[in-house]
């Protein structure tokens, strides 16, 4: 995509920075998330924020909301007055500040009219509501915007774009009164609002950050699509473990220019390698699997072997363990393994994976996976309940020893059974749910960002475990978005783009910056290929 011509608000020789960021730091126990960071944003201006998982534009992101307190030292200005850290959620609106997460903060039951205006109405008197008066406000700001939509309609009734389009006039809105006011440009920060848009959506979307900068406001774009930031952005910062890389004129960068600064090499030069190709006895075979977000995909694993699936956000990589295990219901698509069973995947549920020895640990742990309010044997063996049953009486007493042995093994702190899991760290949670399943010696293990908001020393013990089931002929899938993670996990990693496997690296490409370079070449690559087709994986 090439960077749209467009005309910008005169913004008055001498304005200050809408926002200006130095030294902000944040340490996490050992881990230095960010480390004296500096960030300008200009009047005017849409500005994109780069970099890969871990790079610390999600901590940036969070100080900014006031979700973290920063480290001492750190400065902070606005429009060109001192800002106090860490941030309050009234500070907001008073300094002309909105954000939109990449969930969209809308409420799906209510209306776009009461989504809209959600904020007026609380902190208005909410006894008494106006609601002819509300009802012309709300029409004004979508007239105001352009945006098309029946203020009447839920928020679960109206697509994607028209969310996403609604989420972020509410952001603005929020705080042009402030804005008309002072006559002080506010800012927008926009947390990857586009993967799941498609073209059209993502190029409305853009029509209207536009229509905020030509305003004299501000927007922080943040995105992982290099294409959507060089179109739309005048400049970008790029973060890269914790630290700013760089900072570059959009008109003036190149893609590969980006990606270098992204993963800190020329894309030329190769950086040290460990991992050597390996081959694998075959063990399944997936064909034409078919479902949400996958159009079609084709997947082979190895008897032992650990492979990994990553992309972009939006991708579609993530979704694959749930079509395998019937977590999501897949369209189509079989699943063969060597001994010469085959399995119907648009049949396939949760239960009959299971009983066919497939385990999922997902990414959602909260929700999906443990019980928060159940003890921890009672988590650790919730898939094994049928074998503690005796004379129709469950053996608590040997599902605590069990639950204890097995806490020792896999290192679980406290190791102490008759505790809630909701207790323990989010580690050692994760560490029960790996249990659980290794436990069973599953054929076939599918992970979902396994060690995610797990520390360095969790992380350990989980790759170990993985491993060591492995070594015994556990097959592995593992989704993740963390280069570093598959590359230190993974026999061999695959890598999509809109759904659709786009490369494959086996070997010495295994490694952080290659896989890292190669989701963000993944666009070049999908787009390459003829429409219908896809690269096929082979078993390393």
């Amino acid at each position: 995509m090439e960077q749209a011509s467009r005309e910008r608000k005169v913004v008055p020789p001498g304005a200050p920075p809408t926002l200006e960021l130095e030294n902000v730091s944040k340490t996490f126990r050992a881990t230095r998330a960010l480390d004296n960071v500096a960030l300008t944003v200009r009047p005017g201006e849409v500005h994109g924020l780069l970099g890969t998982n871990g790079s610390g534009k999600s901590t940036l992101i969070k100080i900014l909301a006031g979700f973290h307190a920063p480290d001492p030292g750190g400065v902070m200005r606005f429009n060109g007055q001192p800002v106090s850290l860490p941030l309050t959620a009234s500070d907001f609106r008073r300094l002309g500040m909105s954000f939109v997460h990449q969930n969209l903060g809308l409420v799906p039951s209510l209306t776009v009219l009461e989504n809209l205006r959600l904020s007026q109405i609380a902190l208005g008197d909410n006894r008494h509501i106006n609601w002819r008066k509300e009802r012309a406000a709300a029409q004004q700001t979508l007239d105001r915007y352009g945006v098309d939509v029946e203020q009447w309609r839920r928020i679960d009734e109206i697509s994607a774009v028209n969310r996403a389009l609604i989420a972020i006039i509410r952001a603005f809105e929020e705080i042009r009164e402030e804005c008309e006011r002072t006559g002080q440009p506010g800012l927008v920060l926009l947390d990857e609002p586009t993967p799941f848009l498609p073209k059209e959506g993502v190029d409305r979307l853009f029509r209207l950050m536009r229509q905020i900068a030509d305003h004299g406001s501000s927007v922080t774009f943040i995105s992982h699509d290099i294409d959507e930031v060089m179109e739309i952005t005048d400049r970008v910062t790029i973060l890269r473990d914790g630290k700013v890389s760089g900072e570059i004129e959009t008109r003036e960068a190149s893609r590969d220019r980006m990606i270098e600064m992204i993963i800190g090499r020329s894309l030329g030069q190769s950086a040290s390698v460990a991992h050597e190709a390996r081959r694998f006895e075959p063990f399944a075979e997936v064909e034409d699997l078919v479902g949400e977000g996958i159009p079609r995909c084709n997947i082979s694993v190895g008897r032992g072997e650990i492979i990994g699936l990553t992309g972009l956000i939006g991708s579609g990589y993530e979704r694959v363990p749930y079509l395998l295990f019937g977590a999501s219901q897949a369209k189509s698509g079989m699943l063969k393994l060597s001994g010469g069973d085959a399995f119907d995947l648009s049949g396939m549920t949760p239960a009959r994976a299971i009983q066919e020895n497939f385990a999922l640990l997902p990414g959602d742990r909260p929700t999906q996976s443990g019980v928060g309010g159940m003890k921890i044997f009672e988590n650790m063996l919730l898939p094994d309940l049928d074998s503690y049953f005796r004379g129709g009486f469950l053996r608590n007493g040997r599902m605590r020893r069990e639950a204890r042995r097995l806490g020792e093994e896999f290192e679980v702190r406290p190791n102490d059974p008759d505790l809630n899991l909701a207790a323990l760290s989010g580690g050692n949670a994760q560490k029960v749910l790996i249990a659980r399943w290794l436990k069973r010696k599953p054929r076939l293990l599918l992970l979902d960002e396994p060690t995610q908001g797990v520390d360095v020393g969790t992380r350990a013990n989980i790759f170990e475990a993985v491993r060591r089931a492995a070594a015994e002929g556990m097959s592995v899938v593992c989704a993740s978005s963390d280069a570093e993670q598959l590359a230190e996990l993974c026999d061999r990693v695959l890598v999509f783009a809109r759904g659709r496997i786009v490369d494959e690296l086996t070997g010495a490409g295994v490694e952080k910056d290659r896989i890292t370079q190669a989701c963000y070449s993944s666009l070049d690559a999908v787009t390459a290929n003829a429409p219908g087709e896809e690269r096929k994986d082979r078993t390393g």
